[in-house]
């Protein structure tokens, strides 16, 4: 392991002075600007994401949803500013870790760490456990034997499934950059078109009388204000904003990124946009399409909100339906893959820093990828999808629900080291002011106003699956317990390596 002392400043070649960070060994110059933001927009997953989160969001705020899109793409947006003008600085593969650390010291740095690593690892079992429903919804649809689709509930087979998906994504994963970006070319092109045809092929339903329940667009569907109340004001931005997380996966590519100190800032904010975009694109024309009632196909209906996509695309498409349902596939399956880039570098950098056991900076010396990490983020994945499913499906969900927490958690700390980095440049010109106080901070704000919100709200043993512990929301205690494991972990490894805890490996520092 190469760890550069932090008084050691610009030791590493190609390293940006005054920065005490060092490379890594990965593979450097081997994504480009359009392969960062098709793996950013992988990482999204549009098409899982939005099949599954539309529906809820519909039944919180109504024909609103374009507001609240609107109203979560504010923060992001903020947020990826702020990470850019990090991204500019400190180009390192620990992002957030990383960031925070220079920022705010070794302990903040670790926890921001770990809130990246927890929320990935647990959407990445996520992301595993959707592929295999969806695999088995595609074959139904093909043979034409809906009973086929059970199959997914059969815990035995579906976890088997399960880690063959997580296999193949961690084999991806492990080779070289240049292959995944040629698989996520294909992936992602292929679900971009599908659902940009099944946005338009409704609005030629609506346009020709044919929708379930034919809505005209109006202006008010953009205005936030028009929602009723502030409590499904913020559930409804809770949903927005993990709809739009992933985007922080070209960051943590940034030392593998061509032209590293500019491309992957760029590529986080093309990111974003697009996908804004898109999401503007498919919920207008689904409401337009089918309402927001609760009739059958209305978004407001409880019994499709768990795949809206699923249940639509049969009225929209005819016969093409099925192209729907193997892009939901495509989307997870494919972000299963890409989802894997952010937690095995930030655990790469924080064994590499010191942080860490020395294992996880060990890099693929055949394809210069963090390959121990890699495979470690694969199995703590696979071993807490497959508990899960066995000993409880609610726990498994709820989990899931936390993980906007930790969203909100990493995302929030990583805005405000912005801020806090570059407090000595604030007001050395009107970009400076803008790009590294007023955009962070706002981001930081709302991220952090929707955290303790969640967390609240989380308590009411109502939340998420309905489950609770001595009457305390699930969500709550697993929220609590993800954060203070991590805590605990922290302490453990602070005995272990005072080295990087007393600021030795990777001291704090200003922007000067």
């Amino acid at each position: 392991m190469s760890i550069n002392n932090a008084n050691d400043v610009g030791a590493a070649e190609g390293t940006p002075k005054d920065t005490g960070i060092s490379k890594k060994g990965l593979s450097a110059g081997s994504v480009g600007l359009v392969g960062a933001i098709v793996i950013g927009i992988s990482c999204i997953a549009p098409a899982y994401t939005l099949t599954a989160a539309l529906g809820p969001t519909v039944s919180e705020v109504g024909v609103q949803v374009p507001a609240i899109i609107l109203v979560g793409f504010i923060p992001m947006l903020l947020v990826a500013l702020g990470y850019r003008e990090l991204n500019r600085r400190m180009p390192d593969s620990g992002t957030s870790f990383t960031w925070a650390a220079r920022a705010f010291g070794p302990w903040v740095g670790w926890m921001a760490g770990w809130g990246l690593i927890a929320a990935t690892i647990l959407v990445l079992s996520n992301l595993a456990g959707i592929a295999v429903d969806f695999l088995f919804l595609l074959i139904s649809q093909i043979a034409g034997d809906p009973a086929l689709a059970d199959l997914a509930a059969n815990p035995f087979i579906n976890v088997v499934v399960c880690l063959l998906f997580m296999l193949g994504a961690t084999w991806i994963s492990y080779r070289d950059m240049q292959t995944t970006q040629k698989l996520q070319y294909w992936l992602v092109g292929f679900q971009v078109l599908v659902l940009i045809i099944f946005s338009v092929a409704a609005l030629v339903e609506v346009a020709n009388g044919n929708a379930f329940d034919a809505t005209p667009i109006e202006l008010s569907w953009f205005n936030p204000f028009a929602i009723e109340s502030f409590s499904s004001f913020a559930a409804g931005l809770s949903l927005s904003i993990f709809i739009f997380w992933g985007w922080d996966v070209t960051l943590t590519m940034n030392e593998e990124t061509k032209g590293s100190e500019k491309t992957p800032g760029r590529a986080a904010t093309t990111t974003v946009i697009i996908i804004v975009v898109l999401y503007l694109l498919i919920a207008v024309s689904l409401i337009a399409f089918a309402g927001v009632g609760t009739g059958e196909y209305g978004l407001g209906n409880p019994d499709i909100q768990d795949n809206v996509f699923f249940h639509l695309a049969g009225p929209i498409l005819g016969p093409l339906a099925v192209l729907v349902s193997l892009a939901v596939l495509t989307s997870s399956a494919s972000s299963l893959q890409s989802t894997f880039v952010s937690p095995a570098r930030t655990l790469l950098a924080m064994g590499h820093y010191g942080a860490l056991s020395p294992k996880f900076a060990k890099v693929s010396p055949r394809f210069f990828t963090p390959g121990y990490a890699t495979i470690v983020s694969a199995i703590v994945a696979s071993v807490f999808y497959a508990v899960m499913r066995f000993v409880s499906e609610n726990v498994l969900w709820d989990t899931i629900t936390a993980l906007g927490m930790m969203i909100c958690f990493y995302y929030g700390i990583t805005a405000f080291a912005c801020v806090w980095f570059f407090r000595t440049q604030w007001f050395n010109s009107v970009r400076e002011f803008f790009f590294t106080l007023l955009a962070p901070l706002v981001g930081g704000v709302i991220l952090a106003v929707l955290f303790f919100t969640t967390l609240i709200d989380s308590m009411n043993p109502e939340y998420g699956s309905g489950s609770n512990v001595f009457g305390v929301g699930l969500v709550f205690v697993l929220g609590m317990v993800v954060l203070l494991g991590g805590a605990v972990i922290m302490f453990i490894e602070s005995r272990k390596r005072p080295a990087f805890f007393r600021g030795e490996t990777l001291s704090r520092a200003s922007a000067d």
